[in-house]
């Protein structure tokens, strides 16, 4: 039997000898990439924390003593250590494990964080709780993966170092990287620190120093705690976090579990806040990662273990489009700009950096002041493009509505992932943005259904100079082309319909479901007319007339149901005193659990068959309701 299929909680980890750790951490990675392979994940991130987790949970008491990982997509390690080897195999599939902390799966996963930088205040909150009700236990923080180039993390980290009594100990996984090498003046510091190992020698030295002095006074004791002072700023630039308060231990190599415990030991020990800065490598262990200079492997498809080749066929992706169309885009305008929080590949923007570094900015994982800092680009005459995913704009709803709209500024939002992403699970589907983006003033919105309007709608929002716009579109694939047979104002008709009976509004990606819905529907004798707002927010008058046109009208998005275009709709029908009757299909407001997009979709009954047999049963009630004040009427006609 492996050493790791021996394990079924902590406890048996920790009746390990030392000297069979490395062969654990072989058996661990082993498994990270024969299960990553099959079914896609985080991999780079986990293959660079083995170690240190093996470290955490040998001197831990995970779950009373909470282990809190930020970001949760560097916890797989963390799942095999704690009972979960049976699920590991099913990882991000459907009935499988998560790809994230999740508290429905194991005690050990106190939250389910997988937005960055969050780690420190749920370390912050549970600390508080502790010490009032009297409970002394250590709360542990796993950060790293760049979360520190994050501001949340720095106002966490502000409130845990004012309670000096209360043991929090932070442990920076310190691999100098987010997506791609992180970026900013903490990532230098910390990058510093990786050359600077020499610190608690010097230190212990001037300590030795100040015992033997003579006590001659205030003025001498002054002098030589500047010295200290200074000499640990010469060595050492852990003063950003001692000036805080907060002890230091480190650096560690985050690769050696004797280091690594030695260092969590005296950590523990202390009783109050603690940073442990261990330094990784992103991808250890596993040479395609560790050689990979875009990303190491952060997050990988379906791969052959052996070569690490891709064993997927891949076309071109809405990504790609948007990638090329923005560098064309920027040939044509000096003005236009790009920003990326810490995902330069991820969201398209490498080729506009390799052809434009001058005019492209990662912030790190910092959405918030990605937007504001867009707003003062856009103040001074530039055009700010600001690539994420989807999911990531609910952090930075503030400076949207506040810091951009309100100036009435030319932003342009790039929201990829929009949608339902399924495998990564309720914090990465990309629902909320339409909801979200609703209540903007002055915000225009476009959802693309192919490469055409894709490549149009970033063209056509570049030129917008009063106000924010957002373009949004999904994880995956482009789908075929879609002609228009006409265009009327920004509403493109996809399909015309025999007779006005039923308008089925088409959102983006779910363009081609929907020309599909509208055939079935013929087959039962309803006549759909299918049409494409492209630019859903806000409702053109285009729409309400058309909408006005027809019998029934419905509505088919891919995001929230709640703020979406299905409500817009029926506001703005209200509003020109329209009473034709609206249907919304979307999401409903709630989490879904982890599976594939189609699983997801059928879920909630956004599918093909799913949409078509409600269409046709609120045809037939229309119908029947149309029918029966027709044969109202003309009873009433011949009582007068």
């Amino acid at each position: 039997m492996s050493l790791l299929s021996s394990l079924t909680g902590p406890a048996d980890l920790r009746a390990l000898r030392p000297d069979q750790l490395p062969v654990l951490a072989g058996e661990i990675r082993d498994a990270l990439v024969a299960a990553v392979a099959k079914t896609g994940g985080h991999l780079g991130p986990n293959l660079g924390a083995v170690e240190l987790t093996i470290a955490v949970h040998r001197v831990f008491e995970s779950p009373r003593e909470p282990v809190i990982f930020d970001t949760g997509h560097q916890a797989y390690v963390h799942k095999l250590l704690t009972g979960r080897q049976d699920g590991f195999a099913q990882l991000r599939q459907r009935d499988g494990l998560s790809g994230y902390p999740s508290r429905a799966e194991s005690e050990h996963d106190w939250v389910e964080n997988s937005h960055a930088s969050t780690s420190l205040s749920y370390a912050d909150g549970l600390a508080k709780a502790f010490a009032v009700r009297g409970d002394v236990r250590p709360v542990v923080a796993v950060i790293g993966d760049g979360a520190l180039t994050g501001g949340m993390a720095w106002e966490a980290l502000n409130n845990i170092a004012a309670a000096q009594d209360r043991p929090v100990v932070i442990v920076v996984n310190d691999n100098g990287r987010s997506y791609s090498p992180t970026i900013g003046g903490v990532a230098d510091a910390l990058a510093t620190l990786r050359l600077r190992p020499g610190y608690e020698e010097a230190l212990a030295a001037v300590r030795q120093a100040l015992h033997r002095a003579p006590v001659v006074g205030t003025k001498l004791y002054d002098a030589l705690h500047a010295i200290k002072k200074g000499l640990k700023d010469v060595l050492a630039p852990q003063g950003m976090f001692e000036d805080l308060g907060m002890k230091y231990v480190g650096p560690v190599d985050g690769h050696d579990v004797e280091m690594m415990e030695s260092a969590l030991r005296r950590a523990r020990s202390f009783g109050g806040p603690v940073i442990v800065h261990a330094v990784t490598t992103k991808g250890f262990g596993y040479p395609p990662a560790e050689t990979d200079t875009i990303d190491a492997w952060h997050s990988t498809g379906v791969f052959e273990p052996d070569s690490g080749l891709s064993s997927a066929a891949k076309g071109p992706e809405w990504t790609d489009v948007f990638a090329d169309e923005l560098v064309r885009i920027g040939t044509e305008r000096s003005d236009v700009v790009a920003i990326t929080a810490a995902m330069l590949h991820p969201t398209g923007l490498a080729p506009f950096a390799e052809r434009f570094p001058e005019r492209t900015y990662d912030v790190g994982i910092a959405e918030q002041h990605a937007l504001t800092s867009a707003a003062g680009l856009a103040m001074g005459g530039l055009h700010p493009v600001v690539a994420i995913y989807s999911t990531f704009l609910n952090r930075a709803f503030d400076q949207l509505l506040m810091d951009v709209a309100l100036h009435g500024q030319p932003v342009t939002l790039v929201l990829d992932r929009a949608g339902v992403t399924g495998s990564d699970g309720a914090s990465h589907n990309g629902m909320w943005d339409m909801s979200i983006c609703s209540i903007v003033p002055g915000l225009q919105l476009a959802a693309p259904r192919d490469e055409a309007t894709m490549r149009e709608a970033l063209r056509e929002s570049v030129q917008v100079s009063d106000g924010p716009t957002v373009i949004r579109f999904p994880k995956g694939a482009l789908p075929p082309e879609v002609p228009a047979i006409e265009r009327r104002g920004r509403v493109d008709v996809l399909r015309r319909g025999a007779s006005p009976e039923v308008l089925l509004v088409a959102v983006g990606s779910l363009v081609p479901m929907c020309l599909a819905v509208a055939e079935r529907a013929a087959d039962h004798g309803i006549e759909v007319t299918v049409v494409d707002p492209r630019w859903v927010m806000p409702v053109a008058d285009e729409l309400v007339t058309l909408a006005g046109e027809h019998r029934l009208v419905v509505t088919v998005e891919d995001g929230g149901r709640a703020g979406g275009v299905g409500t817009l709709l029926s506001q703005a029908l209200q509003d020109a005193d329209c009473d034709v009757p609206v249907r919304t299909l979307g999401l409903p407001q709630q989490f879904f659990e982890h599976g594939s997009r189609g699983q997801v979709l059928a879920d909630v009954g956004l599918t093909e068959q799913d949409v078509a047999r409600r269409i046709v049963e609120w045809a037939a009630r229309v119908a029947d309701r149309a029918a029966g004040q027709s044969e109202s009427a003309e009873v009433e006609g011949q009582q007068q």
